[in-house]
């Protein structure tokens, strides 16, 4: 699904696991679509695990932290599976891209 939070100027794109957690997250910001997070719950944990996640968040963010029955004030659009990995895909190469 996708929301879009107009006081930042951003649209959140979530994979949502079958307990309503938060599984992949895209934030894509401003009118470029510039993208500040793509996270992963299993890279994040992996990351918590092993003592790196300050790195973790500074390079790629983290995912909601409440389960998506939990939250107020959204009005979620569905996306299919295919258009959310675009989307996930692209934020990747270009996050990658920023920090080389």
């Amino acid at each position: 699904m996708r929301c879009y939070w107009d006081e930042e100027d951003t649209w959140f794109y979530f994979e949502v696991g079958a307990e309503g957690w938060v599984i992949r997250q895209v934030e894509l910001e401003g009118p470029e679509l510039t993208p500040i997070a793509a996270a992963s719950l299993a890279e994040w944990r992996h990351a918590y695990d092993t003592g790196r996640l300050d790195e973790y968040d500074n390079r790629l963010g983290i995912t909601a932290e409440l389960p998506v029955s939990e939250w107020q004030g959204h009005d979620p659009q569905e996306l299919t599976y295919d258009e959310f990995e675009e989307v996930w895909d692209s934020a990747r190469r270009q996050i990658a891209a920023g920090l080389s």
